[in-house]
């Protein structure tokens, strides 16, 4: 019987590609939900997220229950879960965009304005960029290999303690473009638009065994 990957749909992800993606990597059992009972009973859970850190998190939370379910199946339960792009800053304890809003508080962090230390740089962080893995204590770190992803953000997670960063790149100064811990994998960059190299890591994380 295959695994359930519950794929969250709170209305603000890229779900479509993503659960593509899951499948290519050869995710059998991908199933796209809401539903609290669904995310409790699942074997693992990915969150996606694009826009802005105040609407995802507001939208994730306006559907009854599913934080808590996320929570008690992760935290709790120690499913692995992997957050791609807003999905892995809602992890942190806040985003300062348009005011300071609480984030899941699951690492420890804000999530701030991409602020390049050459002004020549653009904002967002747009395109093809290395992705450089940090040693972790985390299994979830074997899992972000050397390489290049696809990134779209003009915000960035900065994590408390550095040893919550699996890997890091470079956009007018090193930005966090994994965060790691127990059974926790977050990624700045987008899987699904990343081909191969995307490809390589959901599979790494539907083959996971923490």
């Amino acid at each position: 019987m295959a695994e359930v990957t519950a794929l969250i749909d709170y209305g603000a992800g890229n779900l479509r590609s993503v659960a593509n993606a899951l499948r290519a990597a050869g995710g059998e059992g991908v199933v796209v939900t809401a539903d609290p009972d669904v995310v409790r009973a699942a074997d693992r859970i990915v969150l996606p997220g694009v826009g802005a850190f105040r609407a995802c998190i507001e939208a994730l939370r306006a559907v009854p229950g599913l934080v808590e379910a996320m929570t008690e199946r992760v935290q709790v339960g120690a499913a692995p879960f992997l957050g791609i792009c807003v999905g892995m800053q809602l992890l942190a304890t806040r985003g300062i965009e348009f005011g300071v809003t609480p984030g899941l508080d699951w690492i420890g962090g804000e999530v701030r304005p991409i602020v390049p230390a050459d002004p020549s740089i653009k904002v967002p962080h747009m395109g093809w960029n290395d992705v450089a893995p940090r040693p972790h204590p985390s299994s979830a770190s074997a899992l972000v290999e050397p390489g290049e992803a696809y990134f779209l953000h003009s915000y960035h997670f900065v994590p408390d303690s550095g040893d919550d960063v699996a890997a890091m790149t470079d956009h007018g100064g090193g930005l966090v473009a994994a965060v790691a811990r127990d059974t926790v994998l977050g990624v700045q960059f987008h899987p699904e638009k990343s081909q191969d190299y995307g490809l390589s890591l959901l599979a790494n994380f539907l083959a996971w065994k923490p």
